[in-house]
């Protein structure tokens, strides 16, 4: 499945893209949850709940083209982001390989959806793009071994990891969190697309586009620690909820490592492909 949240006048509902439409799950059964979090909480007889209704003849169907999509989970408990989780990316911003994860995090106000803009905040003038995979966890677990891990997983997303990076990189100490947490600098989507369509998320093509061209191009499999291995590393620190997002780190080609250095401006639209979900696009305006 492709689960989605859209704008309804009743507020976000989740759907499910079928086609070129997107069916109103709780228009279409009002047993359903409304909220694609809830969806994902209720485990597999809700997600099977959720494809009967989007494929039955009394489907609540809205044209993709007149459709406003929100962050797949615009509510998340938690948005975890790696650094330097591929090595030519690390290689490119003169870092040694991380022996273990390098972990950030990102707040719910950073979240907008497919075609929401970024907007660039007037105190940082280095704004730079970041195209990432995106776990979605879908059932609850702390110490997950990574042999189980995958069953914890609900599906995966695009994201773009928006970073100000002289926040970032030039202030006292390195201020990541707050470099990367800007309002708008989490774009999701613009599906989720469930674990069981994704039967290998390590042999991914993943590329960014900056006003056409290509600035990313590389494939999951070139990511330092896996998803198993990543769900298990976090699940030592704090239990893993269903919604939870995990952007997986960035590929090289990022704007700072580049010579001279290209940052977003006010007019850019930038694109995030990833083979099997999508593309995810933003167009970026001045705050």
């Amino acid at each position: 499945m492709r689960l989605a949240t859209i704008q309804t006048p009743a507020g976000p509902r989740a759907a499910v893209k079928e086609g070129n439409s997107y069916v109103d799950l709780y228009a279409t059964d009002s047993s359903l949850p409304k909220s694609v979090r809830d969806i994902i909480s209720g485990g597999a007889a809700t997600l099977k709940a959720a494809e009967q209704a989007s494929r039955g003849p009394k489907a609540i169907r809205q044209d993709a083209a007149g459709v406003k999509l929100l962050a797949p989970i615009p509510d998340p408990p938690k948005i975890i982001c790696l650094g330097l989780n591929y090595r030519d990316h690390a290689i490119e911003s003169g870092a040694t390989i991380p022996k273990e994860p390098i972990l950030f995090s990102k707040y719910a106000t950073a979240l907008i959806g497919h075609e929401e803009a970024i907007v660039l905040p007037p105190v940082s003038r280095e704004v730079d793009y970041e195209a990432e995979l995106v776990i979605v966890v879908g059932k609850r677990g702390r110490n997950i071994r990574s042999s189980e891990a995958m069953s914890h997983v609900a599906g995966y997303t695009i994201g773009h990891d928006v970073s100000a990076r002289d926040w970032q990189l030039k202030k006292e100490g390195k201020q990541w969190m707050v470099g990367k947490t800007f309002d708008t600098f989490a774009p999701t989507g613009p599906v989720i697309v469930t674990s069981d369509e994704m039967s290998d998320p390590h042999h991914l093509p993943i590329r960014l586009r900056l006003n056409g061209q290509t600035m990313q191009d590389s494939n999951t499999g070139q990511m330092i620690f896996d998803v198993p291995s990543v769900l298990a590393y976090l699940s030592q620190v704090f239990t893993l909820e269903p919604g939870d997002l995990i952007f997986t780190g960035t590929p090289p080609g990022v704007g700072f490592a580049r010579k001279p250095p290209v940052f977003l401006k006010a007019g850019d639209v930038v694109e995030v492909e990833i083979e099997g979900i999508g593309v995810l696009r933003n167009p970026v305006i001045q705050g």
